[in-house]
């Protein structure tokens, strides 16, 4: 019989408990990393999606930081009801009558069943050239009766570095919303059939490249033949539109049909349109009114008209140098070298923002004024901006109200790019050793030998304006940079909304470079038709000029007369701008001035406004806006209501007093006391400010 110890006995049972023991930490310090590993996804996913709305929900209790903007206000009381207010913000009496209406009116046939055949487009340009050109071929495919393929946008292909879910039109903007808007205009269809997108694939399909001046008889003698021939063409539009502005009156409808592409069935795809709302969201999220200011300041233009010596050091080196490219190609005529200062008083320069700047403070914006800068960076850096921001001290743009992911969001996935550009190496140190010659040729003494050369490395030709000084030739573009381009394209698309909301739009330019109708047209022209008694400032830079020209000694101490003036001024271009458009713009570009065709009259029946009679008023308006039809009258249930003509004239700039000029230009700070040692305002006369209708009120 074996003995057993009693030890060696029990430690059966114990072995098992400390196996259990070891099981269970186990257990536990699994459950330990799952739980980190939750708390670590629900922090990141908090984090990301209440960093864009925290801020805007917090702000609707109290103002406060809205992202990088921190809103400043001087008082927190802000009154609408005055007259102060109403001659800042309020709308344009004379133009409350006028309302959109771009229906066909009279016959207008659906398009055939059968079309003629397939008409493929390419555009290419930025932003207000792309939509331009889209309601241009549209018109033309109604006009040959053909069937629209919807067009290919050159700076959004796949080629560009953009995201694959998107595919060159539906970057932009909504191919379903554009194809069931022209439903009973033109008949749409996303892609060729598969025989002529072989064909056009291997080029066996004619191809029009066609400018923006072509007729509808170069479309029906020598294009249509063509299509009935092969059943496709293909159009290239290079240059902002393949149709020209002004069209016979028997083709009046085609205006119209402009007027639906381009307000109702151009619609920017939901990405784009949703960042656009949450951006004007935040603007207005303070409850004030804000002006959106478009300076309209790019470097083709500013080549095209001349204007390089407005600017220092390298910026006019790249504008000469885009001049002299302008020039080798018959874009512009000329001379490389312009007085600037010269075109400049002829009002074919951009003004520049500080003149924008005084404008406005002189017209009587305070400096907590709400300003949306539009546009991007300006060219000429940001020190350009600088005296704006110093004026005025709420100024924001895309990038204050948004944050980078809701930016990405819009992008679309996006593969990383790996610039392979090779990049310039430093030259090698040779070592010269002295030449025994020097010891022992010629008699002293002996002129020394010129220094060599001070070599080259790579930090002094990076950057984007590195090859200036190294070759006359501007180097390509690399795919980051034309994936940027496309990008401008989505950030143009956010301007052009929050301008066209904006209760008062001012442009520092109107024209591109190519000396055509840019962006802030486009806007002022959609502004038109679609809020035409919105405050929108089309000045006559020539003018604005000889003003500036009377204070460009003392910017900042002017008098009262030049502020009279100057608000005199921009007064009357609220008509005399339109007046200048109908006869400059229109005939570039219809989308900068659609009106009357897209418009009409809305009046009470039963009642004839006071001011019936008065030749200023009336005549100024039919001379700016032409024939207008009456609006139907199932448009007639809200009758707006009519303006006195003592109303009319505080618009046109008439029987204005400059009595009670009050404060100086810019004067900043709590409680009235100007920085420079200016008076304070007492608060009886803000109430005469208030009060007076045809006041000239001066800071508040």
């Amino acid at each position: 019989m074996r003995w057993v110890s009693p030890a060696k006995g029990s430690g059966g049972s114990g072995g098992e408990k400390g196996v259990f023991f070891k099981s269970r930490l186990k257990w536990v310090g699994l459950i330990g990393l799952v739980l980190s590993a939750v708390s670590l996804f629900a922090h990141f996913l908090l984090a990301r999606y209440t960093y864009g709305f925290a801020a805007s929900e917090y702000h609707q209790s109290s103002s406060i930081t809205i992202f990088s903007w921190r809103p400043i206000f001087e008082n927190a009381d802000f009154s609408s009801d005055t007259a102060f207010y109403r001659r800042l913000w309020g709308p344009v009496r004379p133009f409350d009558s006028i309302h959109p209406y771009a229906n066909p009116r009279g016959h207008y046939v659906a398009p055939a069943t059968q079309s003629n055949g397939f008409i493929f487009v390419r555009i290419q340009g930025g932003f207000h050239e792309i939509r331009n050109s889209i309601c241009d071929v549209v018109v033309v495919a109604r006009l040959l009766n053909a069937t629209l393929v919807i067009p290919e946008l050159q700076s959004t292909t796949s080629s560009k570095g953009i995201s694959t879910q998107f595919k060159s039109f539906a970057y932009l903007y909504n191919e379903d919303q554009f194809m069931v808007a022209l439903a009973e205009d033109v008949k749409v269809v996303k892609t060729l059939p598969k025989d002529l997108k072989g064909a056009r694939r291997k080029k066996n399909i004619p191809s029009f490249k066609v400018t923006k001046s072509a007729s509808p008889y170069f479309y029906l003698h020598h294009v249509r033949p063509v299509l009935n021939m092969h059943s496709v063409v293909e159009l290239v539009v290079p240059d902002g539109g393949c149709l020209q502005a002004v069209l016979p009156p028997d083709l009046e409808e085609y205006q119209r049909l402009r007027c639906r592409v381009a307000y109702h069935a151009l619609s920017f795809r939901d990405e784009v349109q949703e960042l656009a709302t949450k951006i004007l969201y935040r603007l207005r999220a303070s409850g004030r009114p804000f002006i959106a200011y478009d300076p309209a300041m790019t470097r083709d233009a500013l080549a095209y008209h001349g204007c390089a010596e407005l600017f220092q050091d390298v910026h006019t080196e790249l504008i000469q140098h885009k001049r002299a490219w302008m020039l080798k190609r018959g874009i512009v005529r000329g001379n490389l070298s312009v007085d600037s200062s010269l075109q400049s008083r002829k009002g074919l320069c951009p003004l520049m923002p500080e003149e924008v700047g005084i404008l406005l403070r002189a017209y009587g914006y305070s400096w907590d004024t709400v300003i949306y800068v539009s546009g991007g960076e300006v060219f000429g850096g940001q020190k350009k901006l600088i005296p704006f921001h110093a004026m005025f001290e709420n100024v924001v743009d895309r990038t204050s109200l948004s944050v980078p992911w809701e930016l990405n969001k819009m992008y679309g996935r996006e593969a990383n790019l790996v610039d392979k550009t090779p990049k310039p190496s430093s030259p090698p140190v040779k070592v010269k050793k002295k030449p025994n010659d020097w010891k022992i040729s010629g008699t002293r003494p002996r002129p020394l030998p010129p220094p060599p050369a001070r070599p080259k490395y790579p930090y002094n030709i990076e950057g984007w304006w590195g090859w200036v000084s190294e070759s006359d030739n501007e180097p390509d573009s690399t795919v980051m940079e034309l994936r940027t381009n496309a990008h401008k394209l989505l950030w143009e698309a956010i301007d052009y909304t929050i301008c066209l909301e904006a209760d008062v739009f001012v442009a520092g330019f109107d024209r591109d470079g190519k000396g055509n109708p840019n962006f802030a047209s486009l806007v002022m022209g959609h502004r038109l038709y679609q809020f035409a008694a919105s405050k929108t400032f089309e000045l006559d830079r020539k003018e604005i000029v000889k003003l500036l020209d009377e204070i460009r000694d003392h910017f900042y101490q002017a008098n009262h007369t030049w502020i009279t003036s100057v608000r005199r001024h921009m007064r009357r271009s609220l008509m005399d701008g339109l007046i200048e458009e109908s006869t400059k713009s229109k005939t570039l570009s219809f989308l900068s001035f659609p009106v009357p065709e897209c418009s009409c009259l809305r009046n009470s029946p039963s009642e004839v406004p006071s001011h019936a009679s008065s030749p200023s008023v009336r005549s100024q308006l039919h001379k700016a806006l032409g024939a207008m039809h009456h609006c139907p009258s199932w448009m007639d249930g809200d009758v707006p209501s009519q303006s006195t003509e003592r109303e009319d004239d505080e618009y046109l700039g008439k029987d204005e007093s400059d009595s009670s000029v009050a404060g100086l230009l810019f004067r900043q700070g709590v409680g009235g006391e100007s920085p420079e040692g200016g008076v304070e305002v007492s608060s009886k006369e803000d109430a005469q400010i208030e009060d007076q209708e045809e006041l000239e009120g001066g800071e508040r």
